[in-house]
């Protein structure tokens, strides 16, 4: 039952992206009909940096629902079921993950908060029941088994495991689901667990694909202010009633 370490891989992306919102965002505007624009946008006879910058001008107008023409998939491995909670949350995207009833936890990862991992007894005691709680997973396992119960075995002995438990995930977004995603879970509000994946998510998206993601992150981060409550604030903005009461 070791301690698992988080991992996120995109495993692929809309084949070209910057290409494909260009053109969407450009049939908006344009009286022609973009399939004959696309064969210029392909060869590069409309050079990517003029891509870019109509692309970025008309996000930073508030007009983003062309972006949903592309999306992003992700493998992740090391987050806590906890974590893959908040995930699904996030209902406009698709999701995979590995189940509890098909795969037996006989030798369960876990996930250990880092607040408990810094003092030594809080680890110990968390580590101690982990190995309880995988213990007991198994004797269910086997007393199932031997009641005649095997193809239910996994099924009902789940129903011990903490939400410690590690999972496996593939999750697909589109452009403007993962802005959003972003925007709520890059915040310093946001579980740690949920957080440090988004930023992970973040930094594959940015390298993938800038003219979109260059600005992507807490919503903080795109407004020069926290749009929190007064209370929930970390401090790393100022909030909306700061900057007001400055003028």
């Amino acid at each position: 039952m070791p301690e698992k370490d988080l991992r996120v891989e995109l495993l692929t992306m809309t084949p070209n992206a910057l290409e494909l919102i260009y053109a969407s965002f450009r049939q908006c505007y344009y009286a022609g009909f973009t399939a004959d624009m696309w064969p210029r946008l392909i060869s590069g006879d409309i050079e990517k940096e003029k891509q870019d910058a109509f692309v970025s001008k008309i996000l930073e107008s508030g007009h983003d629902s062309p972006i949903e023409h592309v999306s992003f998939t992700f493998a992740v491995e090391g987050i806590s079921r906890a974590c893959s909670h908040q995930i699904v949350r996030h209902r406009i995207a698709s999701y995979s993950q590995q189940s509890q009833r098909y795969v037996a936890e006989n030798d369960m990862d876990y996930i250990i908060p880092p607040a408990i991992k810094k003092i030594p007894e809080a680890r110990e005691r968390f580590e101690k029941f982990m190995e309880e709680v995988g213990s007991a997973y198994k004797d269910l396992r086997e007393i199932l088994v031997a009641a005649g119960r095997e193809s239910k075995a996994n099924e009902d002995a789940r129903f011990v495991l903490p939400q410690a438990a590690e999972t496996k995930i593939v999750i697909t977004m589109n452009c403007r689901s993962l802005m959003h995603f972003f925007n709520l879970r890059c915040c310093q509000r946001a579980q740690w667990e949920v957080r440090i994946l988004a930023d992970k998510m973040l930094k594959l998206c940015k390298e993938s694909l800038p003219a979109i993601f260059r600005n992507g992150g807490a919503r903080c981060e795109q407004l020069g202010y926290c749009p929190e409550a007064e209370r929930f604030a970390c401090g790393k903005y100022p909030t909306l009633k700061e900057l007001t009461e400055r003028k």
